[in-house]
């Protein structure tokens, strides 16, 4: 039974078993090294301590299931520690809970806190990368932006000055939505102090309408707003894997005329991307550079949790390859949004949305990589 833990991410467990008798244990190699000792107790109990400790500085490593049960604690992502703000942290995950800016279904209000309990299980390391985040950046969960969910003109107000008090930090937001307005108001913060940025955008959908329903604010709209208002270095802006009908017979023709490469999903079909994303990081170059994926670019059939699915889209396979493909940009932020927890009935798009926000935590500056 767990008796306590601390975010000085040493625990005390209370076990029964003799194997874990008088017992000192040192794994994960000279960088990362957890430590565990046991002793009994006058009532027969086993009291094993649990320690992390990595290369001379204090980082924030979850939990392993090795010790602590994956369905136990307060759901935060990847069971990292929760704090009030990204003071003194390298990067934060942040919940933006809204679907205020929604044109079709409902729900991603309730995306941060479905993400959040899926990426439980999520270990220390990337397999498939060998990336070490949490022995390269302090990271943690600062929550939820206090969103208005009756007015959205003022939820892009808080979410702008929440983000403008998150980079002021230094830390690199990496954000869970909600539905893609966000990325307005967030780009706004991340402009403000970083000037135009790059875009890697993948989607569905490319959301650079004028206006919908009489609106100039919602999910549809926010790279149209981001363009008019100077956030974007539109020449380093790249769309990928956008699909599905269109109010036009080119939909995508407004971005390539302000610069935009536009990467249609017919063009992503049956192949790799890795040799597409050797040309995105080419055309981004060392600048800074925003990723945003909407969970919508994926085929409904790995993706159903979403409000506005099209057909005939990418694959979990190839998300990671772009995503992986970043690796080395200057990226100084990342959200995932559109996840809708309503239509997810078996929980897929949320564990992929917390897997590909792992990823892209694997990609910022400074990982390490074994």
């Amino acid at each position: 039974m767990l008796s306590t833990l601390k975010q000085s991410n040493k625990l005390l467990l209370n076990v029964l078993d003799p194997r874990f008798c008088s017992k000192t244990c040192v794994s994960r190699g000279s960088a990362l090294t957890t430590t565990y000792l046991s002793q009994r107790d006058d009532r027969g109990k086993v009291h094993i301590t649990l320690s992390r400790g990595m290369a001379g500085r204090s980082y924030n490593v979850p939990p392993s299931d090795e010790f602590v049960s994956t369905v136990t604690g307060i759901a935060t992502m990847c069971k990292l520690p929760y704090r009030e703000t990204a003071e003194g942290l390298d990067a934060a995950f942040v919940g933006v809970p809204i679907d205020t800016g929604t044109s079709n279904r409902p729900g991603t209000r309730f995306g941060p806190r479905q993400i959040r309990a899926e990426s439980a299980h999520l270990l220390p390391y990337n397999g498939g990368t060998r990336a070490a985040p949490y022995e390269s950046l302090v990271v943690a969960d600062i929550g939820d932006v206090n969103v208005n969910v009756y007015d959205l003109k003022d939820t892009c107000k808080r979410i702008r000055e929440a983000f403008h008090k998150i980079l002021a930090t230094g830390c690199i937001p990496l954000t869970m939505g909600g539905d893609h307005t966000i990325a307005y108001p967030i780009i706004q913060a991340v402009a403000a102090k970083h000037g135009p940025v790059g875009l890697i955008h993948v989607d569905a959908h490319a959301d650079t309408s004028d206006v919908d329903l009489g609106e100039k604010i919602g999910h549809g709209t926010p790279f149209r707003r981001c363009v008019e208002e100077g956030l974007l270095d539109c020449k380093r802006v790249i769309q990928i894997g956008l699909r599905g009908t269109g109010y036009s017979p080119d939909d995508y023709e407004w971005g390539r005329a302000q610069g935009f490469r536009v990467v249609q999903a017919e063009e992503c079909w049956h192949k790799s991307l890795v040799p597409l994303m050797a040309e995105v990081r080419a055309q981004v170059g060392s600048g800074p550079v925003y990723l945003s994926f909407d969970i919508d670019a994926l085929d409904p059939a790995y993706a159903p949790g979403t409000g506005t699915p099209e057909i005939a889209g990418l694959t979990p396979i190839q998300a990671l390859e772009i995503i992986r493909g970043c690796r080395g940009l200057n990226l100084v932020g990342c959200d995932l949004v559109e996840v809708s927890p309503p239509y997810d009935t078996t929980g897929n798009t949320a564990l992929t949305a917390a897997n590909l926000l792992f990823e892209m935590l694997c990609v910022l500056p400074k990982i390490k990589y074994y």
